[in-house]
């Protein structure tokens, strides 16, 4: 089994200390998606939702969270990240919105919390801007789809 990073001999919390890794370029691309019901779709697909542009909306709100996962997420390192796309595409036969992210950094740890921070934000920010016309949304199917770059190496998911 795989040691807990964040665990200290002692089982406590801890930051891990990267110094001694080397920097690397790291990429790390998330996946999620929000399902609702087809007039929901609709009425975004339309751009008829009260609070405005839901899906324009969404993918700031996943940039600007990816960039604060150390903010949100305690023991992650704070990195200059060097790319962030949030792609939200309409999918009838959810029916709902997809949401991936792909995160980019040269560092000395993966970014593999961000990618999965903007999606998560993404999607909950889909849920927020049209929740009054479709309370039964559901976010679904939160996860890392890939990874590269770093000591662990490059992981696809199946």
């Amino acid at each position: 089994m795989t040691r807990l990073t964040h665990l200290d001999a002692a089982g406590e919390a801890n930051m891990v200390d990267v110094s001694d890794k080397d920097v690397t370029s790291r990429t790390a691309v998330a996946e999620g998606c929000v399902v609702m019901l087809p007039e929901t779709v609709a009425l975004i697909r339309q751009g008829d939702a009260k609070k405005g542009d839901v899906l324009g909306t969404a993918r700031l709100a996943g940039i600007m969270a990816s960039k604060r996962t150390h903010e949100l997420i305690p023991l992650c390192h704070p990195l200059l990240i060097s790319k962030v796309k949030v792609d939200c595409t309409l999918d009838e036969s959810l029916p709902g919105v997809r949401v991936s992210a792909e995160v980019k950094v040269s560092g000395q740890t993966g970014v593999e919390m961000e990618a999965l921070t903007a999606v998560s934000v993404a999607c909950l920010t889909i849920y927020d801007m049209v929740k009054a016309a479709d309370k039964g949304m559901r976010i679904e199917n939160i996860r890392l789809r890939r990874k590269s770059g770093g000591r662990s190496g490059d992981f696809e998911a199946p």
